[in-house]
């Protein structure tokens, strides 16, 4: 019964991490437009939070570099289970336009498991809350 009870509060009010691993901050800019009074995500019960302690849902931005590599696996390590990933924008996906650089990894699945990929460059907040809706039917 507690469980029950725990997942359907997961459901109805999950957190929301957003992680810029490098890029041009194209998606970022769009993934702050998702909170402001236009789209105002917030009336659905989803919260931006700043701790990875607290996240449900960790979305990720931008190719992934050497540097910023090991701060990308600590945070998904401290993300309590269950969690979702996902990953917004051409350059999250597969390193978009940086993918040949000598510094660039590649995308964020090249080192933590993606649940749901949203390409564009960069991808509308209306794509991007529809994305999080279907992982919060997920969960």
């Amino acid at each position: 019964m507690i469980q029950r009870l725990f997942r359907l509060a997961h459901k109805k009010s999950p957190w929301i991490l957003t992680y810029n691993a490098g890029g041009c901050n194209g998606c970022d800019i769009e993934l702050l437009g998702l909170f402001n009074p236009r789209y105002d995500i917030e009336r659905f019960g989803i919260l931006q939070q700043a701790s990875p302690r607290h996240a449900d849902i960790l979305i990720c931005t931008g190719p992934v570099t050497i540097k910023t590599r090991p701060y990308l696996e600590r945070i998904y390590e401290q993300i309590p289970s269950p969690k979702h990933v996902l990953v917004v924008g051409s350059c999250g996906c597969t390193g978009g336009i940086f993918k040949n650089a000598y510094n660039v990894l590649g995308g964020i699945d090249q080192v933590i498991p993606v649940d749901l990929y949203l390409p564009g460059c960069p991808c509308r907040p209306e794509a991007i809350f529809n994305a999080v809706q279907t992982l919060i039917d997920r969960l």
